[in-house]
């Protein structure tokens, strides 16, 4: 063999050596930190993850191959949330799935660097997680799940619902609902145009549930509404008991209740905010940086009404909201 192709061979082979062993290298682990909120025991709140994980799945991300999540249910504990928010920052994840208001304002605190999601967060520019939904900046983008103007159209069916309605309860928790400062005003502000009193209700444990439903069943023309809560999330069965012990109309915003005994739902698609997260999070992981990534808003807004809660309360529904409901529960 002569010398210039013998020292061709031998360049080739050493330029082809870097190429093989990167073939035989692993792909490096992915990581992704999730702060749900909801209690680890509720199914539907574990449906939500399989939603966010199922999605990851179909996108080739294989959890114990090329991907880990670290899951954090702090419950609508504030203390939780915080210590969790912490961690989760200072395993320095590629990316963090963040769910509610309350676990996005801990996370603001703490991940400075870290990119993050949001899902079932209430007007995130006014709450100050971002500066502009087209054009986030920074490292927070995500999807919004409720807008103020639901706030006044839960009035409105509740109206709808019980025409003689001349009072209504607004309950949250404001540990765990910050979104409430957004939902009171724009309620009481719908509370005008129907001529309903609008009245907070604020409560910070379970055990303080009853003694607010009681007292304001006292008055005839009476209902409730339930905004998005972490709180109520967790408390729903209790909830749910207490308004049918006391015959009070109520609406919800999540789903769960009204497929659970409660009169009215009216909000957005959980599962489907979760599944595009894992979109948001797949880009990300292949090097899209979130700040680049739009806030999605709502497009669609089913309602859902419960006839069986209806007639335990002498409720006739409407035929007008009844053709409108996306779906009757008989």
């Amino acid at each position: 063999m002569k010398r210039r192709e013998f020292i061709t061979l031998l360049g080739g082979a050493a330029a082809a050596l870097p190429l093989a062993a990167r073939a035989q290298q692993p792909e490096r682990t992915r990581h992704v930190g999730v702060l749900m909120n909801g209690a680890e025991r509720d199914p539907l709140y574990r449906s939500y993850v399989a939603a966010f994980l199922g999605t990851l799945q179909r996108l080739g991300w294989r959890e114990g191959q090329n991907l880990r999540i670290h899951l954090r249910w702090p419950a609508g504990e504030p203390e939780r949330i915080g210590a969790y928010a912490v961690e989760l920052v200072g395993m320095s994840p590629d990316a963090i799935l963040c769910s509610s208001s309350a676990n996005m304002t801990a996370l603001l605190r703490t991940a400075r660097n870290t990119n993050v999601v949001f899902v079932l967060v209430s007007d995130p520019v006014g709450q100050g997680f971002v500066s502009n939904l087209s054009h986030p900046g920074g490292n927070i983008t995500g999807f919004s799940a409720f807008e103020p103007s639901m706030a006044g159209k839960w009035l409105d069916l509740l109206k709808q619902a019980s025409p003689r309605l001349t009072r209504v309860a607004v309950i949250f928790n404001p540990d765990t609902s910050p979104q409430s400062k957004v939902f009171v005003p724009a309620i009481e502000a719908s509370g005008s145009s129907l001529a309903v009193q609008v009245v907070a209700g604020p409560v910070h444990a379970g055990a303080e549930y009853e003694p607010l439903i009681a007292s304001f069943a006292q008055k005839p023309n009476s209902g409730l509404i339930f905004p998005s809560d972490q709180s109520s999330a967790i408390h729903r069965e209790l909830i749910l008991n207490l308004v049918a012990r006391y015959r009070l109309p109520a609406v919800y915003a999540q789903e769960t209740f009204a497929r659970n005994g409660g009169l009215i739902y009216y909000g957005t698609d959980w599962h489907n905010q979760f599944r595009q997260a894992a979109i948001y999070i797949d880009r990300i992981l292949k090097g899209a940086n979130a700040g680049e990534l739009p806030v999605q808003q709502p497009t669609k807004f089913p309602l859902i009404i419960n006839l069986a809660a209806a007639r335990a309360l002498g409720i006739e529904f409407p035929t007008s909201l009844l053709l409108s409901a996306d779906e009757v529960i008989e």
